[in-house]
């Protein structure tokens, strides 16, 4: 009678030949792929860039098994420098971005896998109230997402949301909890961002830097020169309080320096004028927190405001209406043109658009009309005497741009309420996180960070690219380093009692 062996046996085998063939592993593998090469440069030319993609691919796969957290770092410096496949002309319909969303994909199904023996993500980051503030918006999405007016789009767009925020803010606590980590992941994205930024740079000189041509000058990287700016914007602190930190090597303080230095001029370059808007509103929220004014008072001075406003709103915009200066001659005419909202194409359009999602949430007030379909439902909204010369039918240039507005018609009520409450829960929190953080240069990194965070949030305003990998990227790991300093970092003993986040 034969016997087969058992298990144990096997695996014991499959050892043994293991190690007998592993010294040879790695050159048989350089011979199989440079006698690929030969034989595709012969006969199959084609296939040449695919090929040479699997050494990447197979170190991917490989840092994704064994090493996965260590896999944001590929992630943070490919962001930049992808490129969606319609800028490559391989698609006119669903986009994707290569190489980070297959990324971003693959991050969130080995994450899960994984997670099927052990528990999902650290217990006190899932317990978080940020945590919990993004989980209920997920579940606000995906019940949207099933009374849509257009469940494909809906599904894409939640699906997109979720490997976004598994790679880059559920993934993210294990490895935040060392601060060097942080500055290497900010690294990583400040590095090849500066790539793209000499690259636009080079190729806006052979048009004298004209205010035009900082639109498109940006692709392939970047669809328009507001998202740019809307990174750049981010990362502008960050680099600017690297310089400030004492436990970092003076090399990387001089590279800071030049990031920084990078930075700020390409972001002038760039002509976006929310990100112009959103530093010059960091810079303020700054000074707050150097002066060390609660939040609670803030928020009582913005709510005066904005009482002032609604008040004195008829006067106030007869003033604007009398602003007829265009984006266009100069950086000085780009800031005059700001609040000109009679004549500058690109602020009426985007009072067309916020006009159109209003009027779509009136239609459907409670659930909306779906996450992601605003750019294919807002045509018929649009009123003849709003139109301007940019005005399209067709979805095309951009979505609501308004990253509250948006949710409003596609989520309803519910929808922009989430946003607003996590706005202002990450507002508070960020200022008590300063405030009471033990550590001089735990304070100075986290409010920066806080800082860039702010810049999204006022660019919100006037933009929303949470559903690209460009900016959703730093958004939700920027959050996650918060939640981390929370959690992981010492507090000042008597002032983390007594201060409140409001």
């Amino acid at each position: 009678m034969l016997k087969f062996p058992n298990n144990s046996t096997l695996i014991s085998l499959g050892w043994k030949v293991f190690n007998f063939v592993k010294p040879y592993l790695f050159p048989v593998l350089m011979l199989a792929y440079i006698a690929g090469n030969a034989y595709i440069m012969a006969f199959k030319k084609f296939y040449f860039y695919p090929f040479n993609f699997l050494p990447l691919i197979l170190f991917i796969l490989y840092t994704a098994v064994y090493h996965l957290q260590q896999l944001v770092y590929i992630l943070a410096f490919s962001t930049p420098l992808a490129i969606s496949l319609k800028e490559m002309g391989l698609t006119q319909g669903p986009d994707l971005s290569i190489p980070t969303e297959p990324l971003m994909a693959g991050i969130m199904l080995v994450y899960l896998m994984n997670s099927i023996s052990a528990p999902l993500g650290d217990r006190k980051f899932m317990r978080h109230p940020v945590t919990i503030l993004i989980v209920i918006q997920l579940f606000w999405m995906l019940f949207t997402t099933f009374t849509s007016t257009d469940f494909v789009v809906s599904i894409k767009y939640f699906t997109s949301r979720l490997w976004f925020i598994f790679s880059c803010y559920i993934i993210i606590p294990h490895l935040f909890q060392n601060k060097k980590n942080i500055i290497n992941f900010v690294f990583a994205y400040a590095s090849a961002l500066a790539i793209v930024v000499c690259y636009t740079t080079i190729i806006h000189s052979q048009f004298n830097f004209n205010d035009k041509a900082a639109d498109w000058v940006v692709s392939p990287f970047y669809n328009d020169h507001t998202a740019y700016g809307a990174a750049l914007a981010m990362f502008i602190p960050v680099m600017f309080s690297m310089l400030l930190l004492k436990d970092i090597p003076k090399y990387l303080k001089i590279i800071s320096l030049i990031l920084f230095l990078m930075f700020m001029t390409a972001i002038i370059l760039s002509f976006a004028r929310a990100g112009w808007l959103s530093l010059v509103i960091a810079i303020g929220v700054l000074v707050t927190l150097v002066l060390k004014i609660k939040f609670r008072t803030i928020i009582l001075t913005l709510v005066t405001m904005t009482v002032l406003f609604f008040t004195f709103q008829t006067e106030i915009l007869m003033v604007l209406g009398k602003n007829d200066t265009d984006a266009e001659g100069g950086f000085e005419n780009n800031i005059t043109s700001v609040s000109n909202i009679s004549t500058d194409a690109s602020n009426r359009e985007r009072i067309n658009r916020w006009s159109c999602a209003i009027r779509m949430w009136e239609d459907k007030p409670v659930f909306g009309w779906g996450p992601g379909t605003y750019m294919f439902k807002y045509a018929p909204y649009q009123l003849s005497y709003q139109l301007t010369v940019i005005s399209t039918n067709f979805g095309t240039n951009g979505n609501a741009h308004s990253e509250y507005l948006g949710p409003l018609a596609e989520q309803g009520v519910l929808g922009i309420l989430i946003v607003l409450v996590l706005l202002f829960y990450v507002s508070a929190f960020g200022y008590r996180l300063v405030y009471t953080l033990a550590d001089r240069e735990d304070r100075i990194l986290c409010g920066a960070l806080f800082l860039g965070l702010m810049t999204y949030f006022v660019h919100g305003f006037f933009n929303n690219f949470l559903d690209t990998d460009k900016l959703s990227l730093p958004f939700w790991a920027f959050l996650a380093a918060l939640v981390c300093f929370d959690l992981f970092y010492s507090k000042k003993p008597k002032e983390a009692k007594t201060v409140n986040p409001v």
